[in-house]
């Protein structure tokens, strides 16, 4: 709360024990699972279609990652292209730059002269 600024009163949120479990229900109720992690075959922003929505993003450890267990669940994985020696961002800037991209990806397509 101290960070959401009074965010979490106006934007869905929940907290999971079992994430693996959470994943599962999302499916069953036609998310497409996306984990924010670097991989060899990852997803752009800009080649996900209206088909990928809506769209569950799944961030990892600061430190490990997304785990094995969570990434065998997802159905796609996005990173942030990035260049120079360091390959990583700290995880609440990945999810805001993510979630930034994201949301224009999805609203291009009901309206396309947004991007």
């Amino acid at each position: 709360m101290k960070t959401a600024l009074g965010a979490q009163d106006f934007v869905p949120w929940t907290q999971s024990v079992d994430p693996a479990q959470t994943i599962r229900d999302y499916k069953k109720k036609g998310y497409i699972i996306a984990a924010l992690e670097i991989t060899d075959s990852p997803t752009q922003v800009d080649e996900l279609s209206m088909s990928h929505f809506p769209l569950l993003l799944i961030a990892g450890n600061e430190v490990n990652g997304v785990s094995d267990e969570i990434m065998n669940l997802c159905d796609l994985s996005i990173e942030i292209p990035q260049y120079g020696a360091k390959q990583s961002l700290n995880v609440s800037v990945a999810v805001g730059i993510a979630l930034f991209n994201l949301v224009e990806r999805y609203r291009s397509f009901a309206q396309p002269n947004l991007v």
